[in-house]
């Protein structure tokens, strides 16, 4: 039996459409009557609903797409667009973090160091990666990666996909604060090329330890915001329901941030999200990449820093 296919609440009408598409495919089968006509329409018709519906997505449905569990996580994207990928792992001073993954691999035939924040596909998976939050041990383990790719001068790519960092007491008392501050303070002070994608969820600090940026691409369909519209809803509204009208003020989504200037590109994705085409989507990852890597390569250490803090100055500017 075909495994039922997860679909989100504003999916709804394009899976009862493939449904009745496939049942009819059925019948014609078993029964041996024609009704090529009325698939036609059919799939005619599922063409249109999958436009109208992905082209008009809110913020709120775009971070239910973020969260997919059939979404393409940095592992996925790493055997795709890598070659030779050696994951190193442990901070060297407590322990191996698995939400946060990373190591040396080559991309078109040149050596750089990747670092990822990784989510499970099962339960079990999921615990033993903390559900993609990472702990103090994650962070220092990917300042481990960073000191690596300046001290051989290699590229460095990260890939965001995270709720945020762990938030829980065994985080607070190993100070997962220093260790994002550290991160941020390392990274605005690297001398190599540095790019990071946002492939999923990009929230709060835990995404911009990992974030601090040349470039910043995002997926079409990821967001990258200060808190979860869940978070914010239930501080403003005292209530999570709220969350997408919170989605929506928070301007986290794709398009928003590039307007503001928070990201340099969007990423294009397949119609229904990435999860739909993977490859597709990692080709337009591919493009972009070898892309902001060419025009990076080119600076020296002290342009590619003293461009990195210009771009941060710039991010927030206002007039009264």
């Amino acid at each position: 039996m075909q495994k039922k296919k997860f679909s989100l609440e504003f999916e709804k009408p394009i899976l009862e459409l493939e449904e009745r598409i496939a049942e009819l495919r059925q019948t014609s089968t078993a029964h041996k009557v024609d009704v090529a006509k009325e698939i036609t329409a059919l799939e005619e018709k599922l063409s249109a609903t999958r436009a109208k519906i992905f082209n008009h997505l809110t913020p709120w449905q775009r971070v239910q797409l973020a969260r997919h569990p059939q979404r393409p996580y940095s592992l996925d994207y790493f055997k795709l667009l890598f070659d030779d990928f050696q994951e190193l792992h442990g901070d060297r001073l407590y322990m191996d973090d698995e939400s946060t993954i990373g190591g040396i691999a080559f991309f078109e035939g040149e050596p750089l160091v990747l670092i990822g924040q990784q989510k499970g596909r099962d339960l079990k998976e999921n615990l033993r990666r903390n559900f993609g939050c990472p702990n103090p041990e994650g962070y220092r383990k990917a300042l481990r990666l960073m000191r690596l790719a300046d001290t051989f001068q290699l590229p460095l790519v990260t890939f965001v996909d995270t709720p945020g960092a762990y938030p829980g007491t065994a985080g607070e008392e190993r100070h997962v604060a220093e260790a994002i501050a550290a991160n941020l303070r390392e990274m605005s002070g690297l001398g190599v090329p540095v790019i990071s994608i946002v492939i999923g969820e990009g929230g709060s600090g835990g995404a911009l330890g990992i974030a601090v940026a040349d470039r910043i691409l995002i997926l079409e369909n990821a967001y990258y915001s200060v808190i979860s519209p869940e978070g914010c809803a239930a501080i403003l509204w005292k209530d999570k329901a709220h969350a997408p009208a919170a989605a929506e003020a928070l301007k986290l989504d794709a398009a928003s941030l590039q307007k503001l200037g928070v990201v340099d590109e969007i990423i294009a994705e397949p119609l229904g999200g990435a999860q739909e085409n993977i490859e597709q989507t990692a080709g337009n990852i591919r493009a972009a990449l070898h892309r902001h890597l060419k025009e990076l390569k080119k600076l020296s250490p002290e342009k590619l820093r003293d461009s990195r803090y210009a771009k941060y100055r710039e991010i927030g500017e206002f007039v009264e």
